[in-house]
């Protein structure tokens, strides 16, 4: 019996089980069918799954609670499967959050210019 993974392990279990999908993709997969239909369909996926994810944490409690971490997951398993389908590496990811440590949020969004400050439609700023 294997052990089960840690936190930082699951995340690169999934993301080559993720990216071994793309290069070997089996007809009976989900993750197959997402990555068929194109950064529009795992786009849809993302926002429904992050909204979902914003109302399971105004829900009170451990069912609260073990609602909002349910969510959180199936956000994350959708936005890794766009790392895949874009040919992005977690560790990529990894290095550019490495990249910002000791920066000011508000002064790496200045530093992208207003043009990339711009709400996105469907996601509030507030």
């Amino acid at each position: 019996m294997s052990e089960s993974p840690t936190s930082s392990s699951a995340f690169s279990q999934l993301m080559a089980t993720i990216e071994d999908r793309k290069a070997h993709p089996p007809d009976r997969s989900y993750t197959t069918s997402l990555f068929r239909g194109g950064v529009e369909k795992i786009g849809r996926k993302i926002v429904e799954e992050a909204n979902e994810m914003v109302e399971a944490a105004g829900e009170a409690g451990p069912d609260g609670r073990s609602h909002f971490i349910h969510e959180t997951a199936d956000l994350i398993y959708h936005v890794f499967v766009m790392l895949g389908h874009q040919g992005v590496k977690l560790d990529e990811v990894e290095a550019e959050l490495v990249r910002r440590f000791g920066t000011s949020g508000l002064d790496e969004k200045a530093a992208r210019g207003a043009s990339n400050s711009e709400p996105q439609k469907g996601i509030s700023h507030e």
